[in-house]
């Protein structure tokens, strides 16, 4: 079955908190302590699209396998055209190549938004992401140490950036190839 990318709605509120909720509970992924509920993740949903900025979900069929949308970089005018993008892919389904048709899609419709700078914020260790970040041609842009505590742990976050106007031609023939 081929996997489809979608605008996120009400019903995939569950499914999409239920992945969330996975990495809140058992990694440092997110800096997140407590799952959310379907409703809270529905009103986020709401809120990011309310904004008119990209929240989608991957599907095969009806399930969701991951998500990925944008959020304002930071509240002040000046950063209008920069953006933080998160992405988050059902444990069981990561390593097959959906992350990249998802974030593609996601980096397609920004482009479309005429969003110029694209921010990728890694608690790190995250491997997966850090290669999906640079497969995907952003550049690692800086690195702030031991700035979150989860589990037990001090946790660094790296953050990786792609200007999207500067490389539009090449994001237009990514995007084709990737059918989205």
């Amino acid at each position: 079955m081929s996997v489809t990318i979608v605008s996120a709605g009400p019903p995939h509120a569950p499914s999409i908190a239920a992945i969330y909720n996975h990495y809140i509970t058992n990694t440092c992924i997110t800096f997140e302590l407590d799952p959310v509920t379907p409703a809270e993740m529905e009103k986020r949903i709401a809120d990011v699209q309310g904004i008119g900025l990209p929240w989608l979900v991957a599907l095969e069929g009806e399930e969701v396998l991951g998500y990925a949308y944008a959020t304002q970089w930071r509240a002040r005018k000046a950063y209008r055209s920069s953006v933080e993008t998160t992405i988050y892919m059902a444990a069981e389904h990561c390593g097959r190549g959906h992350g990249r048709t998802l974030y593609t899609a996601l980096l397609g419709t920004l482009l479309v938004l005429d969003v110029h700078a694209v921010i990728g914020g890694v608690a790190l260790p995250n491997e997966g992401s850090v290669r999906l970040h640079e497969a995907l041609a952003f550049k690692k842009v800086a690195h702030f140490e031991q700035v979150g505590h989860k589990l037990g742990r001090w946790v660094d976050v790296a953050y990786w950036q792609r200007l999207l106007r500067s490389d539009a031609a090449a994001l237009n023939g990514e995007v084709g190839s990737q059918g989205a």
